[in-house]
């Protein structure tokens, strides 16, 4: 991988290398106090044992450290990703416990196998297939889940309701049990990780915790039936495979998809927002096979999912990060801050863990990401339907809904592609829509098409039919038919058979067919498949001018 030098960039202001060295280390150790609380708070969404959230952290940390390509990018466990996990245990689990465990290092370990095929199959570009109002319709729903999940904690009723609706009214319902005590520890450490936030280099999410902890200890808070995290068993557990039946690991692989696609989306979005700000340069397909090591690690030693997170990769790049340095530095200072206080956090009160856990997706739940749709009155009814997907569909449907969604927006957008004639644009040589440029003029019985959209099996059939009737409808004089294809990189088979009819309906037009402006695997596939019966089209890669000329040869 090569990055550009951050002294180029206006972002980072010139420094020697012993400041930006010492400028990581501040930031890995500011951000350690944020990573920390939200390891052990994603384990919660996740319903998994807080154990579970550090070994992820640290796979997190060390593989990416190791193999990734962006200097910013923090990976560890994220809250899209936990409860991706949480309802995709528990939709096959059905309340057994330790049987949750095991699917989920199961989970984990097909999402960090499907990164790596992804990555060796240089895939980076799958999420483009996923459209930014349904990734945003999605976190925005997301968010609205977890936060009103979080909320039960406070209060200190759990319903067992799965349905959102139902939940909300089930916790209602429970108002005369609510816990006052716990309502109020909670909003006070809300408040108080908003106020912190305000401060960069301030690990707001450790002192809570030092401060939650303290609390529940001279204040004796259970004993106003505030709950508490209970004791952290961190041991590193030996690498093995679950023990899992065939049909289990099928149902995995299915899953694994569905969270692969959040995590990769999440992580890369993250990941080249940052890159794009300071003109660096990262590998997508690089990223893939770090994710997929992180991921296959922590599920080796029973960890949960990884991805690079905005919250922890923002507040990495706020802190003042120039290298991947600040990330194995966190690393330490975690290590040190485990080895050291990590069973202190069993006196943390639960109120005080979904305070943390609220903080870290409240930047999620910003209405302000409607307004655009809104203003531009494009896909508004999209994101609203992926927020509403995930709340009445739950979140594993949700986001399988959302996925599908994607890919039915963009079959729908290539279906809808049509076939457009060009004319020439004055004495140059520039080819031009005459529907859009009227002073464009057709060359003299030679009639240019152009497929606007790739031609792939949803569309093509209907526009070599445009192309029909647009070649009977034209002058007697006419003698010549281009085809420029040069938005379609590749042929599929459908696309091909088409293209054979096609030339045999040119051909018993008594015309020439001509195709220009071809890639060269598309130049490649067609002189290997036209068929020895067929009057041979000229194939070329060259403009469309230069095929003009050839049509006009005796």
């Amino acid at each position: 991988m090569s990055t550009a030098a951050p002294e180029a960039n206006p972002a980072h202001p010139q420094i020697s290398g012993s400041q930006a060295r010492w400028q990581d280390v501040i930031a890995g150790l500011s951000i350690a106090g944020l990573l920390l609380p939200e390891a052990v708070a994603y384990s919660s969404i996740g319903n998994l044992p807080p154990h579970t959230g550090v070994i992820a952290l640290f796979a997190g940390l060390v593989c990416y450290g190791l193999f990734g390509s962006s200097r910013f990018a923090i990976v560890s466990a994220t809250s899209s990703s936990a409860a991706v996990l949480a309802a995709a245990t528990a939709s096959i689990a059905n309340g057994d416990a330790g049987f949750r465990l095991t699917l989920a290092i199961g989970l984990v370990m097909i999402t960090g196998l499907f990164f790596l095929l992804a990555g060796l199959a240089r895939m980076g570009n799958i999420t483009d297939f996923i459209a930014k109002p349904v990734l945003r319709g999605f976190a925005f729903g997301l968010s609205i889940i977890i936060i009103l999940k979080q909320c039960a904690s406070v209060v200190g009723v759990h319903p067992q309701n799965g349905d959102i609706l139902r939940f909300v009214l089930a916790l209602v319902g429970e108002f005369a049990h609510w816990n006052l005590t716990g309502i109020a520890v909670g909003m006070a450490a809300l408040a108080l990780l908003f106020l912190l936030a305000r401060f960069q280099h301030v690990p707001g999410g450790l002192i809570v915790i030092v401060l939650g902890i303290a609390a529940s200890k001279w204040l004796d808070l259970p004993q106003y039936g505030v709950g508490l995290v209970g004791t952290i068993h961190l041991e590193l557990a030996t690498p093995t495979l679950p023990l899992l039946s065939r049909s289990e690991w099928v149902r995995l692989g299915e899953l694994g998809f569905a969270m692969v696609m959040i995590l990769y989306a999440e992580s890369y979005g993250s990941i080249r927002g940052f890159a794009i700000k300071y003109g660096d340069t990262v590998s997508p397909n690089r990223d893939l096979l770090a994710l997929g090591a992180s991921n296959l690690l922590s599920g080796l030693f029973h960890g949960m999912p990884v991805g690079a997170g905005y919250s922890g990769t923002a507040a990495n790049e706020a802190a003042g990060a120039r290298s991947k340095l600040a990330g194995w530095v966190a690393a330490l200072a975690v290590l040190a801050i485990v080895l050291t206080v990590l069973p202190s956090i069993a006196l943390l009160p639960e109120p005080v863990l979904a305070a943390i856990v609220i903080h870290a997706v409240s930047h999620t739940l910003n209405p302000a990401i409607f307004r655009p749709y809104l203003t531009w009155r494009r896909d508004r009814l999209v994101i609203i339907a992926a927020v509403v997907g995930v709340l009445v569909l739950g979140v594993l449907d949700g986001l399988l809904a959302a996925v599908g969604l994607s890919l039915m927006l963009l079959l729908q957008r290539f279906s809808k592609s049509i076939i457009t004639v060009l004319g020439r644009l004055g004495q140059g040589h520039d080819f031009v829509n005459m529907a859009l440029y009227p002073e464009a003029k057709p060359a003299p019985g030679i009639l240019i098409l152009r497929p606007e959209e790739p031609l792939f099996f949803a569309n093509v059939e209907r526009i070599m039919q445009q192309a029909q009737r647009t070649i009977a409808a034209a002058e007697p004089t006419l003698h010549s038919v281009i085809l420029s294809l040069e938005e379609s990189p590749d042929l599929d088979s459908t696309s091909l058979e088409a293209l054979h009819d096609f030339y045999r309906f040119v051909a018993g037009q008594n015309k020439r067919l001509l195709l220009a402006r071809l890639k060269g695997p598309v130049f490649d596939l067609l002189q290997r498949v036209v068929p020895t019966d067929l009057p041979v089209p000229f194939l070329s890669t060259l403009s469309v001018d230069e095929a003009v000329r050839t049509a006009q040869l005796p």
